[in-house]
C-alpha cells in the first residue's frame, strides 16, 4: 500500500485538573518539559510514574501517547490514546489524535468514526477537519480530502499547509492547473519557504516546463543553501536537459552535505560513464555497493562500466552477482550472455540467452516481477526517487535509513552448514541450549543459528516430514528461492502440528520453523525496499498549532506485522530463547517501535548476557532515542564482547561522552 509523507505538528493541550500531591505535579511538570524538548523516551519515564500514580488521569495516557507516536510506537499511542478516551468519553483531542494513529496504521475506517466523533463534541475545531483531509489523502479520497482543506481553508484562509496539501490532492486528481494554482497561493503566503517551490518545480517538470521548474528550484536553494533535495532535482532537470556539467555540480553539492547518500552516488556514477570518465563512475559505483552491497541495478550498472573498461571477468563477476541477487533477472542474463560470448564461452552464452527468453515469457504479465523482465526498460537511467531526502536530521529519520555507516545487526536464523558442529571447542560466549542443540543435531543436513549467511551441501536425501521439509527450505534459501524455500518453510509448520504423537519435541521444534520463516518474511521485504529506495517518516511534535503536510511524492510503506507474528508464535511455544528476543527487536525497530524494541533487546541481554549484537543494536537504538549516554555504554560492553563496529560507531557518536 502506498502512502506519503505526514508530518503532523500537535498542540500541547495543558493538563487542568490539580493534583493532590506535589509529586504529581512535578512528574507532569518533567515529562510535558521533556515532551517540549523532544526528550520522548525521558517523558515517557515520568508519566509511566503518573500513570501508575493514577489510573484515572486521561492526561498522563493522552500524554504519553504523543510521546510514544513521536517514537514510532503508533500501536502503544494508539493503546493510550484508547484508555484516555475510555477515562474520559467527551475527551475530543483523544479521538482527534487516537484517529491520528489509526490512520497510520491504515485503518482508515475507524478514523474517520473518530475524527467524526471528535467534530460532533467540538464542531469548531478547525484542526480536525485539517488530519481528517490529510487521512483522506492517504486513504486516496481525493476528492474527500480537498473538501475538508476547503473547509478548513475557508475559515484559516492564510496558512500556507493547507494549499500545499490541497495542491498535492490535486495534483493526484490529475489536475495540475489546479494544484499550480495552490502551489502559487501556498508560495505567496510563504515566499521564503522552500518546499513550495520544489513543489510547483515538480508541476512545471511533469507540464515539460524545465526552465520554469529550474528557476524554482533555484528559488528554493537561494532560499536555502543546504536543501539537498532542490539540489538532487534540479540535477535531474539538468541532466534531462544534456547540461551534464551543471548536473554534476548540484550532485557533488549534494555529496558535499551528505556524503554517504548512494542514491547521489549511484546516478553521479551514470554521469560519469555517459561521458566516459569511467574510472570515476567505477569509483562511485563501488562506494554504493560497499554501501549497500545487495543494491541489484548497482552490479548490473558496474558490470557495464567494466565492459566499457574491456574488464570481462569482471563485468561477468558483478552479472553473476546480479542473478545471484534476483534470480529472475532476464536482462542481466542476456547481458551476461553478451559476455561470455565475447569471451569465447558459447556454450554458457547460448545458455543463459534460452534463459532469459524462458523469464521473460514467464514473467511479462506479471507486476510484481515484469520489470525486471522487461528487455525494453532502461536499467541505465537516472533514479529520480526522494527516499534519502525525507528529512537531513538524525532526530527525526528512520534510523534504518540515516546518512550514517551503521546498520542493526542482522536477524538470527537457521542455515545450511559445510559440517557438522563441534562443541568440544570452549567457546565462552557460545549461547548453550539443550534444545536448540538438539533440534541441530537432529536436522538431516548440518545446520547452525547464526545471524551470518551460512552455506552448505544441498545434496541430502529426504523422506519429507517437518525437519526435512525445513531442510529442504534452508537449501532453496542459500539458492536465492525465496517463494520455494517460504513454501517448504509453511510446510514444516504443518507438518510439525501432526508429529507431536511421534515426537514430543515436535512442538517445540515448530517454533524454530516459524523463527525462519519470520526472518525469510523480513528478508523478502528487506529485497524489495532496496530496490525501491522509499522511505517514509512520520513525526509529532509540540510547536505551534495543529498542522500536516502530504507529500506530492509517492513513497510505500513495508508491513513486517507478518513476520512479527511469526516471532511472537514461536515465543509462545519457547520464551526462553534470545534469540527471538533479539529477531523482534530487529523487526519492530524496521517498524518504527522503537519503545517494544528496547524491551525485547533487554529480554535477550537477560537470557544471554554475553550477546553482543544485542547491545550494539540496543545502543543505536538509545542514541536515536537521544539517550546517548546508556546508548554509548551499550556500544562499549558490544565491543568488549567482540562487535568490532560498535568502536566506529562509538568514535563517531560518543567522543563526549569519553566512552
Amino acid at each position: 500500500m502506498k502512502k506519503f509523507v505526514l508530518p503532523i505538528v500537535l498542540v500541547l493541550i495543558y493538563a487542568s485538573s490539580a493534583f493532590a500531591q506535589y509529586d504529581r505535579d512535578v512528574f507532569m511538570w518533567r515529562g510535558r518539559q521533556a515532551l517540549s524538548d523532544g526528550k520522548y523516551a525521558q517523558s515517557i519515564e515520568h508519566f509511566n510514574i503518573l500513570t501508575q500514580l493514577d489510573t484515572t488521569d486521561y492526561w498522563s495516557f493522552f500524554f504519553r501517547g504523543i510521546a510514544k507516536y513521536n517514537l514510532g510506537d503508533i500501536r502503544g499511542a494508539d493503546t493510550d490514546f484508547n484508555t484516555a478516551v475510555r477515562l474520559n468519553p467527551v475527551f475530543t483531542n483523544g479521538y482527534h489524535y487516537r484517529a491520528i494513529t489509526e490512520s497510520r496504521m491504515g485503518e482508515y475506517d475507524k478514523a474517520f468514526a473518530d475524527f467524526n466523533k471528535a467534530l460532533e463534541l467540538r464542531p469548531g475545531q478547525l484542526g480536525i477537519y485539517f488530519s481528517r483531509g490529510v487521512t483522506s489523502f492517504l486513504a486516496q479520497k481525493f476528492e474527500d480530502a480537498v473538501e475538508d482543506f476547503d473547509r478548513y481553508i475557508k475559515k484559516e484562509p492564510k496558512d500556507p499547509g493547507a494549499f500545499l496539501n490541497r495542491g498535492a490532492c490535486y495534483l493526484f486528481l490529475a489536475d495540475t492547473t489546479k494544484a499550480l494554482t495552490d502551489y502559487n497561493r501556498a508560495i505567496r503566503l510563504d515566499r521564503y519557504d522552500p518546499e513550495g517551490y520544489i513543489r510547483r518545480a515538480n508541476v512545471y517538470t511533469q507540464q515539460k516546463r524545465f526552465e520554469d521548474a529550474i528557476k524554482d528550484l533555484d528559488m528554493a536553494i537561494e532560499l536555502d543553501s543546504t536543501n539537498t533535495l532542490a539540489f538532487f532535482n534540479r540535477a535531474i532537470l539538468n541532466y534531462e536537459s544534456k547540461k551534464y556539467n551543471n548536473a554534476m555540480s548540484d550532485l557533488n553539492t549534494v555529496l558535499r552535505y551528505e556524503p554517504g547518500n548512494a542514491l547521489t552516488l549511484y546516478n553521479r556514477s551514470l554521469i560519469y560513464s555517459l561521458v566516459g570518465d569511467y574510472e570515476s563512475a567505477l569509483e562511485d559505483m563501488d562506494r554504493v555497493i560497499n554501501i549497500n552491497p545487495g543494491n541489484v541495478l548497482a552490479h548490473f550498472n558496474r558490470a557495464s562500466i567494466f565492459i566499457e573498461m574491456g574488464r570481462w571477468q569482471d563485468a561477468l563477476e558483478d552479472y553473476n552477482k546480479s542473478i545471484e541477487l534476483y534470480p529472475d533477472f532476464a536482462k542481466a542474463y542476456l547481458n551476461r550472455s553478451y559476455v561470455e560470448n565475447m569471451m569465447g564461452r558459447t556454450r554458457e552464452s547460448k545458455a543463459d540467452y534460452e534463459t532469459a527468453q524462458q523469464k521473460i515469457r514467464e514473467y511479462r504479465d506479471k507486476s510484481a516481477n515484469g520489470s525486471f523482465a522487461d528487455t525494453t526498460k532502461k536499467y541505465s537511467s537516472l533514479l529520480s526517487l526522494d527516499g534519502e531526502f525525507s528529512k537531513k536530521d538524525f532526530d527525526n529519520e528512520l534510523l534504518q535509513h540515516r546518512d550514517i555507516d551503521i546498520q542493526l545487526k542482522p536477524l538470527y536464523k537457521f542455515g545450511l552448514t559445510a559440517k557438522r558442529e563441534n562443541r568440544s571447542v570452549a567457546l565462552s560466549n557460545r549461547y548453550e541450549n539443550a534444545l536448540i542443540d538438539r533440534f541441530i543435531d537432529a536436522s538431516p543436513a548440518p545446520i547452525t543459528i547464526s545471524n551470518q549467511n551460512t552455506s552448505g551441501n544441498t545434496d541430502h536425501i529426504f523422506t519429507y516430514r517437518a525437519q526435512e521439509y525445513f531442510a529442504k527450505g534452508l537449501q532453496d534459501l542459500q539458492n536465492k528461492q525465496f517463494n520455494s524455500a517460504l513454501s517448504w518453510f509453511d510446510k514444516a509448520i504443518a507438518s510439525a502440528e501432526n508429529e507431536v504423537e511421534r515426537d514430543k519435541y515436535a512442538t517445540y521444534y515448530r517454533a524454530f520453523y516459524l523463527m525462519n520463516r519470520g526472518v525469510l518474511k523480513a528478508e523478502m521485504i528487506d529485497f524489495i525496499a532496496s530496490l525501491e529506495g522509499n522511505v517514509q517518516t512520520l513525526s509529532m511534535d509540540t510547536e505551534g498549532a495543529t498542522r500536516a503536510r502530504v507529500s506530492d511524492r509517492v513513497a510505500r510503506s513495508y508491513d513486517y506485522s507478518e513476520a512479527i507474528e511469526d516471532i511472537e508464535e514461536a515465543l509462545k511455544i519457547l520464551p526462553e530463547i534470545p534469540y527471538l528476543y533479539y529477531d523482534l527487536g530487529n523487526l519492530q525497530c524496521l517498524s518504527s517501535q522503537m519503545v517494544q524494541a528496547i524491551e525485547n533487546y533487554d529480554m535477550a541481554i537477560k537470557l544471554y548476557p554475553q550477546m553482543g549484537d544485542a547491545y550494539f543494536n540496543r545502543g543505536l537504538v538509545l542514541i536515536y532515542l537521544k539517550d546517548e549516554e546508556k546508548g554509548c555504554i551499550d556500544l562499549s560492553r558490544a565491543g568488549e564482547l567482540g562487535v568490532a563496529d560498535a568502536y566506529s560507531v562509538i568514535s563517531k557518536y560518543c567522543e563526549d561522552e569519553g566512552l
